[in-house]
């Protein structure tokens, strides 16, 4: 019996989007356990989002060089990813199952090349900077990661309509999140990208000569950002305010652990939060405790 096209492209969508789930769950326990607080809807755009991101950083951080490609050809694979997201975007079908899936999202909730544009841009810097000004660093960080965080508001606000101030506080909400949360990994990851990769992400940091008052200075700004983006828990709709305040509470409390642990000790020890510790910061979430920026902060503001 013949298949109608909708139904064809209906399954090979589910597909794409278990696909996607997939990644998510094995790559990040934080945002995979933030995302089981979203709705079906939202968990599924949320993961669509995370795994085109995930796939795109492979292609830079690691997994590419391991199967022995060089940068120009890894610089090719990046270009020919993000001509087939474009692609995608417009017609709404890739052959690539996370691009399809990204897609099928993107076009649901309004997300456009003004997004993954810069975003494949950072992803780009990767392969051919070591080292960061504050100017290339403000623009890498927007691209890696305060983009994402636009996505995602993009997925929490479909069907939502909000003012415009309420909007220009959450989507300074969800830049200030997204750079608070890649901030933290260059932390936690200082002494990796050192050894491994040759980078050092923070403007004149030099990673092996790291020391706790330059710990605490970049602490210090994620400390604002983390602020920031507390502004804006509030005015989310319920659903996805619990998912959020999960993962900017579970960041909160490894940049707290970073706090704690002595600067030279970062050039060797990945630092993480315990498994038993993100439940429990969990369950707070549940019952109802909603992080606030500290009162020192509060009135500062989101460059």
């Amino acid at each position: 019996m013949a298949v109608d096209l909708d139904t064809r492209i209906d399954l090979y969508t589910r597909v794409a989007e278990e696909t996607s789930a997939g990644v998510i769950r094995r790559y990040s326990t934080s945002f995979g356990l933030a995302s089981r607080l979203l709705d079906k809807k939202m968990r599924t755009h949320i993961g669509n989002f995370y795994a085109l991101v995930r796939l795109a950083d492979e292609v830079v951080d690691g997994v590419a060089d391991e199967a022995g490609v060089d940068v120009a050809e890894a610089a090719a694979m990046l270009d020919a990813l993000e001509a087939d997201t474009n692609r995608a975007l417009e017609v709404g079908y890739s052959t690539n199952l996370i691009v399809h899936a990204f897609a099928h999202s993107a076009r649901q909730v309004g997300v456009g090349s003004e997004l993954t544009a810069p975003f494949f841009h950072s992803m780009r810097m990767d392969l051919s900077e070591t080292t960061h000004t504050s100017e290339s660093f403000a623009e890498y960080v927007y691209g890696s990661a305060e983009v994402v965080g636009l996505m995602c508001l993009a997925a929490f606000l479909e069907g939502h309509s909000v003012t415009t101030e309420q909007r220009e506080i959450m989507v300074r909400g969800a830049r200030a999140l997204g750079a608070a949360f890649q901030k933290v990994n260059f932390l936690r990851d200082l002494g990796a990208d050192a050894q491994a990769l040759g980078r050092s992400y923070f403007p004149d940091v030099v990673v092996d000569e790291l020391t706790d008052e330059v710990k605490t200075r970049l602490l210090d700004d994620i400390d604002r950002d983390l602020a920031q983006s507390a502004k804006a828990l509030p005015l989310l709709p319920a659903g996805p305010r619990r998912a959020v305040s999960l993962a900017h509470t579970l960041f909160e409390a490894l940049a707290a652990r970073i706090r704690a642990t002595p600067a030279g000790v970062l050039q060797t020890t990945r630092i993480s939060v315990p498994t038993v510790s993100k439940f429990w910061l969990a369950l707070k979430v549940l019952v109802g405790v909603v992080p606030q920026a500290p009162r020192g902060l509060r009135e500062d503001h989101h460059g």
